[in-house]
């Protein structure tokens, strides 16, 4: 099979999965959802599998447990007091920056 055929067919595959996911909540849920419950839950379940997803690759991003440990500790903290994404990011980065440099 030629590569670019194959390549062609997963696109394909990815976007047919991508637009039956969205389409089962709107061919299961006719009426408006009433429920203070299962509004939040499905408010939260997107962060909660990007975060389910991404979590444990942290830990490997940098090449070094102890730094990767600080910077996640880093933008934990920053995100407690409420600091923008970037800012996070950012410090989480210098973080992990200075760490591997002195170490």
């Amino acid at each position: 099979m030629n590569e670019t055929l194959k390549i062609v067919l997963l696109l394909v595959a990815m976007a047919g999965v991508t637009y039956v996911i969205r389409l089962i909540p709107l061919l299961l849920f006719r009426k408006k959802i009433n429920s203070v419950f299962i509004k939040s839950l499905l408010y939260y379940i997107p962060y909660a599998v990007l975060s389910a997803m991404t979590f444990p690759y942290v830990f490997y991003s940098t090449g070094n447990e102890y730094a990767a440990i600080v910077a996640t500790a880093v933008a934990v903290v920053a995100s407690v007091f409420k600091l923008s994404l970037i800012i996070v990011a950012l410090l989480a980065c210098v973080a992990a920056f200075i760490l591997i440099v002195i170490l």
